[in-house]
């Protein structure tokens, strides 16, 4: 198991960076305080959505009588698909500012979910700990890497405000394309594995 690229394509999926405006935006009726304790919430709501996914996500699946090869190639498309509108759409941190409703309850949506536990992270999770292919010591690496990834989203967004001024949102956005393509390049191998798997199986 390959815990750097799997470190990376955690990171890719959550891209930390892109949710920097997302909570910029989503916050800036507030005072410092409680900016700083939304991102710590935000951040720990997140975690545990995943570290649900994680534990139960295969249970799920297993219980609808879901096959990992056709599941792979499922994860693998969305994932695809995720990538997509990471390159080529209005990126991340628009579609999502856009989505901003209510500023009361910002902590939940959109900031720990999609902008942090987004589609594209949760379905990698999920294939990052399949039971079938990966033990439990391997599992509980993963579920470090995904803690560590969300922790510097936590710090990311406790100094949102500095990081924007030095990068700028057209950095911001060329981040996320980098990510969006690095995911897409994942989710296309996902596909070819479960193909493969699935032939040989004939």
């Amino acid at each position: 198991m390959d815990y750097v690229s799997n470190l990376f394509l955690i990171f890719a999926v959550i891209d930390p960076i892109g949710s920097i405006p997302v909570y910029l935006e989503a916050t800036k009726k507030f005072d410092p305080v409680e900016k700083r304790k939304i991102a710590i919430r935000a951040s720990l709501i997140a975690f545990g959505i995943l570290l649900f996914f994680i534990v139960i996500g295969q249970i799920i699946l297993e219980s609808m009588s879901v096959s990992l090869d056709a599941f792979q190639i499922s994860g693998g498309v969305i994932l695809f698909l995720f990538a997509l509108t990471m390159i080529f759409g209005e990126g991340k941190p628009e579609r999502e500012k856009n989505n901003i409703s209510d500023y009361r309850q910002v902590t939940i949506f959109p900031i720990a979910i999609p902008s942090i536990a987004s589609p594209g992270a949760i379905m990698a999770v999920v294939l990052l700990t399949d039971n079938h292919i990966y033990n439990l010591q391997q599992q509980i690496i993963t579920t470090a890497e995904v803690l560590a990834i969300v922790g510097v989203t936590c710090l990311l967004l406790l100094f949102a405000n500095t990081l924007q001024k030095q990068i700028g949102n057209y950095g911001i956005m060329v981040i996320s394309k980098v990510m969006g393509l690095i995911l897409a390049s994942y989710a296309i191998q996902s596909i070819l594995s479960g193909i493969t798997n699935y032939i040989v199986k004939l």
